[in-house]
């Protein structure tokens, strides 16, 4: 940041008085520039069939991870809410139309990113679906039939399995619940898929 978006003087890095951190504050007008993580929220949306349970999924047709798989989802948006976010990025990058089902799945950290990226359990309301402008294709995926060598993120992968091992709970008379983890390297290598 380099100008002030309150009155356009070039700002300072400093640290405020009472503050612990540097900030870009403008020496004009006093304003504080806080710079905080985004929120990334993504559906894991469902097909139930047969009693099995298929996972739809995108192939990246963007960077990064062009051509790897992930789960849609994306930056939220001003003035909607986490699950508003999860079902528009779901309809922007699959074509496809959910219902959250549930509470929130997994809250993944990011720090290095400064991000935040949330995943919600949701069912597809039918099987129409598509590729939006970021997917070179969407696939609905079984357990055993999923590319784990090929999912574009760490915490992508971490939600799915934390979904899998739910689900086989489930099955057994036990719940859903609640999954937090912290990832404290990048959640992606440039050459090939990380095993966080």
């Amino acid at each position: 940041m380099k100008f002030c978006s309150q009155c356009a003087h070039p700002v300072e890095f400093d640290t405020p008085p009472d503050d612990y951190l540097p900030r870009h504050i403008c020496p004009r007008c006093g304003t504080i520039h806080y710079q905080n993580p985004k929120l990334v929220v993504c559906s894991i949306p469902v097909w139930e069939a047969d009693g099995e349970a298929k996972i739809l999924l995108c192939k990246r047709a963007i960077e990064p991870r062009y051509g790897w798989w992930t789960l849609p989802g994306g930056f939220m948006e001003n003035n909607e809410t986490t699950v508003d976010a999860a079902q528009r990025e779901t309809i922007e990058e699959a074509g496809a139309r959910i219902e959250v089902v549930h509470r929130l799945f997994s809250l993944i950290n990011l720090p290095r990113m400064h991000q935040v990226q949330l995943f919600y359990r949701a069912r597809l309301l039918d099987l129409d679906f598509k590729p939006g402008m970021e997917s070179l294709e969407v696939k609905l995926f079984a357990e055993a039939e999923i590319p784990w060598n090929e999912i574009a993120f760490s915490t992508v992968r971490h939600a799915l399995q934390c979904f899998f091992a739910d689900l086989a709970q489930l099955k057994r008379g036990g719940s859903f619940g609640f999954h937090s983890h912290d990832i404290l390297e990048p959640h992606y290598d440039a050459d090939k898929s990380d095993s966080t």
